[in-house]
């Protein structure tokens, strides 16, 4: 991706960019606005912090949507798109945080917001805190919960995982492969599965564009699949239905061949019944699941997770890509590129210096 200048920040006006508009199908520059309001001053028990690093994530396509059957409100209309966050705290009247300290926050896509600290989680000791927005974060406990709790993966079983060179398939894949499973990807492209096997050290990477990628499927999965990690749904989830195991294991987080579905466009033959029949003749385990709903309730195992998942990091069992975008005003194309597939790993904006 280009790269542009970070755009300087001011002491007191927050930019801040806000839903302008809802999408039907893939979102476009039109539907954000980019706008200004005094930086806030904090109260009593609040702190106010500075956007350092903002996370893009596809779950945000959902959030654009009016109301429905999601976990989690949508984003209004002329509200700041929501987002993770690495900030800084630039001022505090909170007995917790003192000026300067970093912190994992939800600031959202703008450069200043207050916070009564009940939401973050410091970051002073992490030496590379942008990972917190990554494999050491939410699309990391993602990859971890699916595969490690749900999944339960076991040595010498077929992993498959499409998305693979995302921000949560990379993670799943490497995991699988230390815990002694064989692990075969699905990506996008030429390039993306090259770095699956390469980088990631995947044992199979398979394009999805293809013509014959249904065959190369099945070829790589002579054994059947042991556990799908569903995270994209369309004509991968066709793929890979009559190849599941008995037992087969499949936690779903996500569907993001659909995400830009518009209203009202042509449906696409009705699965279901191949789905059922799958699930009832196969017995499969197939177990849908929000990692937002595991971190209150396991806080402790998401410490231990970060502890692991860093060790593991830093002596190379676990490789990171990030991409990175320079600047918040860059944030919705960013945002438009990531839903479109043009990037590897996961994709952060770089909205000022540490």
């Amino acid at each position: 991706m280009t790269s542009t200048s970070l755009g300087a920040q001011s002491a007191t006006v927050n930019r801040r960019i806000v839903l302008a508009s809802r999408p039907d199908g893939a979102p476009s520059p039109s539907n954000f606005r980019t706008e200004t309001t005094p930086v806030p001053a904090p109260m009593d028990g609040q702190v106010l912090l500075q956007t350092l690093v903002l996370s893009l994530d596809p779950y945000m396509r959902n959030l654009m949507d009016p109301m429905g059957p999601g976990y989690a409100p949508p984003v209004e209309v002329g509200a700041p798109m929501v987002g993770g966050t690495v900030s800084r705290v630039v001022a505090s009247r909170h007995t917790g945080f003192r000026p300067g300290n970093l912190v994992l926050a939800n600031a959202g896509w703008q450069d200043y917001t207050l916070s009564d600290g009940s939401d973050l989680l410091p970051l002073d000791e992490d030496p590379q805190p942008s990972l917190a927005l990554g494999a050491l974060g939410m699309p990391g406990f993602t990859a971890h919960v699916g595969l490690i709790d749900i999944a339960q993966v076991r040595r010498g079983d077929t992993v498959v995982v499409a998305a693979a060179t995302g921000a949560v398939g990379a993670v799943v894949g490497q995991l699988a492969r230390l815990h002694g499973a064989r692990v075969v990807g699905i990506a996008g492209g030429a390039e993306k599965c090259r770095h699956a096997l390469e980088v990631l050290r995947f044992d199979v990477c398979i394009d999805r564009h293809a013509l014959d990628f249904a065959r190369q499927l099945a070829q790589a999965c002579a054994q059947g699949i042991d556990v799908y990690f569903e995270n994209v749904g369309g004509a991968v989830l066709d793929a890979v239905l009559p190849l599941l195991n008995t037992g087969a294991r499949v936690p779903v987080c996500g569907f993001i061949a659909h995400y830009n579905d518009a209203a009202g466009a042509a449906q696409t033959p009705d699965l279901r019944p191949a789905l059922l029949a799958t699930v009832l003749q196969k017995r499969v385990h197939l177990q849908g699941f929000i990692v937002l709903d595991h971190y209150g309730e396991r806080f402790e195992h998401l410490l231990r997770f970060r502890t692991q998942m860093r060790h593991w990091i830093e002596k190379g069992h676990v490789r990171v890509q990030e991409n990175v975008v320079h600047g918040l005003l860059e944030a919705p194309q960013g945002f438009i590129d990531l839903l479109s597939g043009h990037h590897l790993g996961k994709t952060v904006v770089r909205v000022a210096e540490a």
